[in-house]
């Protein structure tokens, strides 16, 4: 019986999920809609997908440190949601300035990537992140094996890229950028092994203890 109500407990956690990760889609097309995405939108829509997009992806490296972190098996199970909606952010991100931006002029897009180091990085990551989303389901993770949990380390490299892409963006307040760069820090700090987290715990309580 109480598997049975965990499974639905679950069932009921995804589906809040889903709805609270599509969200934001939905605001910012009742805005582009209502016409009130303020003087310049198609910025406001560039900016708004890609935090999503970046926000996302962090969530999503925070459910493997969530599930050490409590012994839950939960979070894990949300993983592949969260990484799918960061996925679709950053196809949006893309398409918002692709289309919108550069009205799909290849030329100006091509220089834009050559010349302007944060698109460059933005677009690295972009295509670092379609073998992920392609291969997030369980028949792939089986067909890969240990190859899959290899290929999906990535996602560090691309969140870091994600925040540089972001930090370069910005010229003038920087303190979102720094605080998303300070959250992917401590989520790379749980990928160390956990015996050399518990010496630096110890170490940290002999530094303390000590006259």
């Amino acid at each position: 019986m109480s598997g049975r109500r965990g499974e639905w407990i679950l069932r009921a956690a995804k589906v809040v999920l889903f709805m609270a990760c599509l969200a934001p889609f939905g605001i910012m097309v009742r805005e582009a809609v209502a016409g009130s995405l303020g003087a310049n939108p198609v910025e406001t829509l560039l900016h708004g997908t890609g935090d999503w997009a970046l926000r996302l992806l962090l969530v999503t490296l925070a459910m493997t440190p969530l599930r050490r972190l409590t012994g839950l098996a939960w979070p894990i199970r949300l993983r592949r949601m969260l990484g799918l909606f960061a996925f679709f952010y950053a196809v949006l991100h893309l398409t918002v300035y692709l289309w919108l931006d550069r009205e799909l002029a290849w030329s100006t897009i091509l220089e834009d990537i050559l010349e302007r180091p944060y698109i460059g990085v933005g677009f690295l990551a972009f295509l670092l992140l379609i073998p992920l989303a392609a291969t997030s389901t369980r028949g792939w993770m089986r067909r890969l094996g240990r190859r899959w949990t290899q290929l999906h380390r990535a996602v560090y490299v691309i969140a870091a890229l994600g925040v540089l892409h972001y930090l370069w963006l910005v010229k003038a307040d920087l303190r979102e950028p720094l605080l998303y760069g300070a959250i992917l820090l401590v989520l790379l700090a749980f990928r160390l092994p956990w015996n050399q987290l518990r010496s630096v715990r110890r170490g940290l309580r002999a530094d303390r203890s000590d006259p």
